[in-house]
Order: C-alpha cells, then structure tokens, then sequence
C-alpha cells in the first residue's frame, strides 16, 4: 500500500450475526459483495463499527479470512488488530500477514486510558511483529487513549511500517492538517472517520479519503468521486443530503447501519452484540426509509431499501 492505492472510500466492513447471535458467514460474504459492486476503494475487517470487540478470538480470526478472501486482488484490505494489550494484538496481526491482508490497524491499547509509553510500546511491538503497513487509529471515547499529533509524529517517525493514520479524535479536521504537517513525507495519508461527518471540512486539510461503516457505502463512494472530480457543487449536494442519515448513525449507532443493511437486502438479520444502544423503532426505522428515498438515485438498484 502507498499514496497512490490508500485514497477513497475504505469502508469498515459490519459483521452479520444470526437472530441468535451466531457468526453469519454467509450474510458477511453478502456484505463484502455489497461493498465491492458500490466500488468501494478499500475495506477494513474487525474495526469498531465491525462490533471487533464483541467477537471471540476465533470469530475475529475467522472474519479477517473471510474478508481478505473475498476482496483480495481486487481493493486493498486492512484488518483491525486492536487489543487490551499487545501482545495479543501482535498475534492479530501475525495471522493477518499471513492470511495476506495488505495492512493492519490499530488503536492504542484499548479498555482503559494508556500513557504514552503504554502507546508507544504497544505500536513499537506491532511494528516489529510483522512487515505490512501500519494505520494509526486515534479515536476519542469512553477507555479511549486520544494521540496529540506530536506523539503521532513520533511514531511515524520511529516506527518503520507506521505509515497511515486513521483521525477521528476531537476536531478532526484540524488534526489531520496537524498531523500532515508534523510527519512530513514519511506519512502516506490520513483518513477521516466518524461516518464522513467532516469529510469536507478534512478535505481542506489534505484527508485522503474515509472510513465510515458499510452500509450506506454506495452514497459515501459517490460524494468521494465527485470530491476527487473537484466538482464542489455536486459533492456539496450529496453531502447535505447524506448527513440526515450519518447523524441517525451518530445516535443509534450499531443498530442503524444493520436495520439500514437489513432493509437493504444485504444480510437477513439485524441482530446486534454491541451493547449501549437502542434498537429502532418503527418510527426510527420509517425516518431512515424517508433519508434514503433522498439518497436513492445515488444507491445501486440492486440494493433498494423498498423491496
């Protein structure tokens, strides 16, 4: 991975479950087909929006396989590798390299707020544990260890695979420019996060594309492309009209982008593990249906959501 093949939608790829809360294998294939025919440019397993967290260690093994078999060769791959501890995201990202993803992620040690040697220690040993790119994530949150940009320089600086970052801390936009400007030339880019909420505000400070979760990817793909046509008026259009539905996300979380996966026809079942939210209602569920009647001559035919 370089400049030239980490810029565009890398979509962070939802895990389906069964109504009993069951790995849906089947369901998490449709997903990744889904993704490639809305022309995404990259995908990325076991992130957050994946509900990473939320799998058991085979489950997470098993996930990356499944996605780096259905999308490699055709848009780069990056699996998530973010742990409590190092060592076991060491072991995520050796059976990453093996299974032949083309990067891997990480956020600084998770569960609770980490000092700098902590983070330091944590990306140095995933650095050293295999030879793919590494992609900084830096989030803010609940157990979030927030990066400044000068211990993101270091990093880049001293870490030879650090290479990428993914920004979505506290006012992104900014950060990223930050972030730019303190690595240098070493840094192949910087995605946004938080759906595409600041995409076109990162824009300004050199972001090279986003991750937001899959469901809505057919539309993110859209705005991206007339971004990169520099036709401001139509990506303004798609923008305005797309964040109704990126806030319903900001609120409902998990189970949103699986009603609207649901809806559809991309997986059978909405089920969700990720706990702290509120399922949708059927008034929540008919407010999505109006937002994407909006988006629907942006959305591939094959996936209307009125079925």
């Amino acid at each position: 991975m370089d400049r030239t093949d980490y810029r565009g939608i890398f979509v962070i790829v939802t895990t389906p479950f069964t109504d009993d809360f069951r790995l849906d294998e089947a369901a998490l294939e449709k997903t990744l087909d889904f993704c490639l025919a809305a022309g995404v440019h990259g995908v990325v397993a076991n992130a957050l929006a994946s509900e990473g967290f939320y799998l058991s260690e085979a489950e997470r093994r098993r996930a990356a396989e499944i996605v780096v078999n259905k999308a490699k060769g055709k848009v780069p791959v990056i699996v998530a590798v973010s742990a409590p501890h190092y060592h076991l995201a060491v072991e995520f990202a050796r059976h990453a390299e093996l299974i032949g993803a083309d990067a891997v992620m990480s956020l600084p040690p998770t569960l609770h707020p980490s000092s700098p040697a902590d983070i330091k220690a944590h990306y140095s040993a995933i650095g050293a544990a295999t030879s793919l790119p590494l992609v900084i994530q830096n989030v803010s949150g609940q157990g979030a260890s927030p990066l400044s940009a000068g211990l993101i320089a270091e990093l880049v600086r001293d870490i030879p695979t650090a290479r990428f970052v993914k920004e979505e801390s506290g006012y992104p936009a900014q950060t990223v420019g930050e972030i730019i400007r303190l690595c240098g030339d070493k840094l192949e880019g910087v995605m946004g996060g938080k759906a595409g909420k600041t995409l076109m505000e990162e824009v300004r400070h050199g972001v090279s594309g986003t991750m937001p979760a899959c469901e809505i990817a057919d539309v993110h793909v859209a705005l991206w492309n007339a971004i990169e046509a520099k036709d401001d008026k139509r990506a303004r259009n798609i923008f305005q009209r797309l964040l109704p539905l990126l806030d319903m996300e900001s609120n409902y979380g998990m189970p949103l982008m699986k009603e609207v996966l649901k809806a559809r026809g991309v997986i059978p079942s909405s089920a969700v593990r990720q706990s702290g939210f509120r399922a949708l209602d059927d008034a929540a569920r008919a407010e999505a249906a109006a937002i994407m009647d909006d988006l629907a001559d942006l959305m591939l035919p094959a996936y209307t959501h009125r079925r």
